[in-house]
């Protein structure tokens, strides 16, 4: 509905409260950021700044990547004395779930908290169940959107299953560079290679860690007896890498929902994947899931050139 006030200088509300010259000029709106499924942006008022945001109010739906921005056109807008209005064509999820995200970036609050806030402005507020997750894995990295962690890295590939089902013309930023065409990797990255012909595969900056499942009972089927459990710790119960795609796997995935991969050398059988996911061998499921058997890889720690003292084996 109309135009209510979160904070001093921050407003959010439904489409009709976006178009009254009068009503925006009297609470000082100088800033305009509408969050739509159209593709184009609508006009601004006169003399209004104006953001746009195309979002359908669908779980699936990114507005994950869009947060920061969106927090840093409010906060300009604020920071020189005026409002700043969120709109969406009811005012209840998608301007919710923006003006909820600024809250926790502004005022240091946890997503529960923020969300609780403007709910006490704006009780009509009602933001989908993928925008609640979205806010709580906004809160997990800090408020901001750090595009290198694990985090988003397995957020931004189940993104891409929701946005290209038929899995063709998968956007670049989804696979890491190919550890054959970098030439230097990073002192602090270990590197894995085929077992069996040695090409690099994969940085151990694209493993996408997750939390270790409940071991083998997560398997309903192969009930295993406690006492082969008691002798395996921590990480000796994952028996594979979930990593990021690489650019090496393109052919190999496109269009396609769950196949083998193989060494792109020497052909040898390194894993599996399935963009609807799989069960690691902690029992966690993993989506979308590219998994190298630990068994097929070795890995390679590269060493600093200057540190060769403190290197000692």
């Amino acid at each position: 509905g109309g135009m209510v006030a979160v904070l001093p200088g921050l407003y959010v509300g439904g489409a009709e409260s976006c178009w009254s010259p009068e009503a925006l000029a009297a609470a000082g709106v100088v800033a305009v950021l509408t969050v739509d499924a159209e593709e184009e942006a609508p006009p601004p008022p006169a003399g209004l700044r104006a953001m746009h945001v195309r979002a359908r109010d669908e779980p699936g739906a990114d507005l994950l990547s869009r947060f920061d921005d969106c927090a840093a056109f409010i906060a300009a807008a604020r920071a020189a004395g005026g409002a700043a209005l969120v709109c969406c064509a009811a005012g209840v999820s998608r301007s919710a779930a923006v003006a909820t995200a600024y809250l926790m970036k502004s005022e240091g609050l946890p997503w529960e908290e923020a969300y609780a806030a403007l709910r006490a402005a704006k009780p009509d507020v009602g933001v989908n169940p993928g925008f609640e997750a979205q806010l709580q894995l906004y809160e997990a990295m800090g408020c901001s959107v750090d595009v290198s962690s694990p985090l988003y890295k397995r957020y931004r590939l189940q993104v891409v299953t929701e946005k290209y089902p038929e899995l063709r013309d998968l956007p670049r930023e989804v696979f890491a560079a190919d550890p054959t065409s970098i030439c230097q990797t990073s002192n602090t990255e270990a590197l894995y290679r085929c077992r069996k012909c040695r090409r690099s595969l994969f940085r151990s900056s694209s493993i996408l860690s997750h939390i270790e499942g409940s071991g083998p009972t997560a398997f309903a089927h192969k009930r295993i007896t406690d006492s082969t459990q008691l002798h395996k710790h921590g990480c000796d119960k994952c028996t594979s890498y979930f990593i990021e795609p690489v650019e090496w796997m393109e052919p190999i995935l496109l269009g396609v929902m769950e196949g083998q991969l193989l060494c792109p050398k020497c052909t040898s059988k390194l894993g599996s994947f399935s963009w609807q996911g799989e069960q690691c061998s902690c029992g966690r499921w993993v989506t979308p899931a590219f998994q190298i058997h630990k068994s097929r890889v070795d890995e390679v720690k590269t060493l600093p050139l200057c540190n060769f003292k403190t290197a000692k084996v």
